[in-house]
């Protein structure tokens, strides 16, 4: 059902590898809605408790206040009267995170969404593709391959571990190029 919003709403895509900036780009579009005195509200996954459980936080420590949810059908729920919805680490999320989008974004809501675009397989992940389809603005940020200084956008996993969701950090991944990602993929 689409509700006529009385503003308009849409929706914003962060995406790119680990490392590549993408929560830090985040929080500072929240924390400008903020300073405009906007209404805002910040969800992430409950399973991502790698720095925090109720904050975002980037990788050089960055941190805003957030919201921890296990389902995106609760982030509807929650997200009652604000101008400005965050969601961090959106490949996490089930697929319904693309309709809770939508409706939020029918109702006159702006709604920021970061996540990874691809997982460590090179393949895309999760709900990122239809989000990124679905939305207004698409910005994919990128990291310095570690290897030799390229333009990085694959998230290489350095442990041995077939599972698809593998929470870590500089210990278990780091950001590589094409060329590096398709050499080691050929090794």
């Amino acid at each position: 059902m689409f509700l006529e919003a009385s503003k308009p709403g849409w929706i914003e895509v962060i995406c790119g590898s680990m490392f590549s900036g993408k929560t830090e780009e985040l929080i500072r579009r929240m924390r400008r809605a903020v300073f405009a005195n906007q209404r805002v509200e910040i969800f992430k996954p409950q399973i991502d408790v790698r720095y925090s459980v109720d904050e975002v936080v980037s990788h050089n420590s960055n941190a805003i206040q957030s919201t921890p949810v296990e389902s995106s059908s609760q982030i509807l729920l929650m997200a009652t009267d604000v101008d400005v919805v965050g969601i961090d680490e959106a490949q996490f999320f089930d697929e319904g995170i693309v309709d809770v989008c939508m409706q939020l974004a029918n109702r006159g809501v702006r709604v920021i969404v970061a996540g990874l675009d691809m997982d460590y397989l090179g393949k895309p992940f999760g709900p990122m593709p239809m989000l990124m389809a679905k939305a207004e603005l698409v910005d994919k940020v990128h990291a310095i391959c570690v290897r030799c200084g390229n333009i990085a956008h694959h998230s290489h996993r350095l442990t041995q571990n077939d599972k698809l969701v593998v929470l870590g950090e500089k210990d278990t991944y780091e950001p590589i190029c094409r060329h590096c990602f398709n050499k080691l993929q050929n090794e």
